[in-house]
């Protein structure tokens, strides 16, 4: 992996994220002091809903990046498995040095803890918009993980019930903390890039353990935990531990390629191009290597089309591709316009492929070229861990931030809304094979003009 930061100590990088940010106009207060908001003395108190690798590696060693400063802390955890339950309290217990109050479920989460303000939501994939709704409904913030959801009536549940509570929530789509993307959504939004044109990302790995979780699958029994409370609405299905643990691997849990690394990609372009989703998608790929009874595929390329409704001969191309089977290539997100091409895995703007004056002439145009420049002093990596630690520090920050200050997070919930519209489409059309569109109006993604469903 290379690293994003060279020559910076993590403490300077957190620093210069923070100054950039702010200069940026992003929601972030450096570190001035929070005496002057109303309760800003009151502790915060969160609870962990899902103490897995995600939470244990990322999450948490973001939070106590900044919780001193900002006075969080975390009183509980909510797991469903009893080992996972278990080994989450003593750690955190270790970690915040004072007793954690272990739940089964969220039921009892919320109702043994009642002075709990918010909860970080690391769960199943597919368990992220119900388990939202639920925090939001018992009045908590939460900072949830993506994808945010795997269907549309998720979603759509998600979406109303968050803004009918005026509640905080940031979505864990950490490169909108990232100031190299912020600065690239000003450029294009000051018009200094121009329309664009096409759109490529790529993300490639060659793990065929990724996702895997054999020692952990061995270890899960039934009677450890509550098969029927994980299904929540899917499809009641006999007990599997690979399912429960492997969920990434296995569809209506998880979409697996587009719900864990486009959903990131796919982020920036309706970010970037202020268009909430794409006007359609075909796709194509399989299970091609990795034969360990998967239903979710280790190969896949999505095309979409975005643009104005109104308008069907404009807009841009997206090219979406990744394969879990050779890492050639590995993780990149270039963006092109007429005049160049923007791109993030070296956050550099450059005249490369623009309109030069030969062949501007030969069509009475004029020449066409960006300048070569530099999006970021700090360069942040897009690999395929799904963001720097530090990336992810900067969000979580800015979520910490966003609660003590009621303002919009970097990621509110239209931006994950948005997404999740995406990753249903794409996941359609390769389960399908049909082009995909999606109908704003009845909130449903369509496949051959019929609602896509589990």
């Amino acid at each position: 992996m290379n690293t994003p930061t060279a020559g910076l100590s993590r403490r300077t990088f957190l620093k210069q994220t923070s100054l950039a940010a702010a200069s940026l106009g992003a929601l972030s207060f450096g570190a001035r002091s929070y005496a002057a908001i109303p309760g800003a003395n009151d502790r915060v108190r969160v609870g962990v809903v899902g103490f897995a690798d995600r939470f244990k590696g990322t999450l948490l060693p973001c939070f106590k990046d900044h919780c001193k400063e900002l006075n969080f802390d975390i009183v509980a955890v909510s797991d469903l498995w009893s080992v996972r339950r278990d080994e989450g309290q003593k750690a955190l217990e270790k970690s915040f040095g004072h007793p954690i109050t272990a739940c089964r479920n969220n039921e009892e989460l919320y109702d043994k803890v009642k002075d709990l303000d918010a909860v970080i939501i690391s769960t199943a994939d597919f368990q992220h918009a119900l388990l939202t709704v639920d925090a939001v409904n018992a009045g908590k913030d939460s900072y949830t993980e993506k994808p945010l959801a795997e269907t549309m009536a998720d979603n759509c549940a998600v979406l109303k019930a968050v803004r009918d509570s005026g509640r905080i929530v940031q979505i864990g789509s950490q490169r909108r903390s990232g100031p190299n993307y912020q600065a690239a959504a000003q450029f294009i939004k000051d018009g200094k890039f121009g329309p664009i044109v096409s759109v490529e990302l790529l993300w490639n790995v060659n793990q065929p353990g990724r996702w895997r979780r054999p020692d952990l699958v061995a270890k899960c029994k039934e009677e450890d935990t509550d098969w029927k409370r994980y299904l929540l609405n899917r499809p009641a299905d006999v007990w599997d531990p690979r399912k429960y643990l492997e969920y990434r691997l296995f569809w209506p849990y998880s979409s697996g390629i587009p719900g864990q690394w486009m959903c990131h990609q796919i982020d920036t372009v309706n970010w970037f191009s202020g268009l909430d989703y794409p006007r359609s998608v075909v796709a194509n790929g399989g299970i091609y290597a990795w034969n360990d009874g998967r239903k979710n595929a280790d190969t896949l390329t999505a095309v979409f089309d975005y643009g104005a409704a109104d308008k069907p001969n404009s807009g841009f191309q997206v090219i979406f591709s990744s394969r879990m089977t050779n890492a050639a290539g590995g993780t990149k997100e270039v963006y092109y316009s007429n005049g160049g091409t923007m791109d993030l895995s070296k956050n550099t703007i450059s005249p490369d492929g623009g309109l030069t004056e030969k062949f501007a002439k030969e069509m009475n145009q004029q020449a066409n070229l960006l300048p070569s420049i530099k999006l970021s002093d700090i360069q942040v990596e897009t690999a395929a861990n799904t963001g720097t630690d530090d990336l992810t520090s900067a969000h979580m920050r800015n979520w910490q931030e966003c609660v003590r200050s009621r303002k919009p997070t970097n990621a509110p919930i239209e931006a994950g809304f948005n997404h999740a519209v995406a990753v249903i489409m794409a996941n359609a059309a390769y389960r399908t094979g049909l082009r995909v569109t999606y109908d704003p109006v009845r909130q449903e993604v369509l496949a051959d003009g019929k609602p896509f469903n589990l």
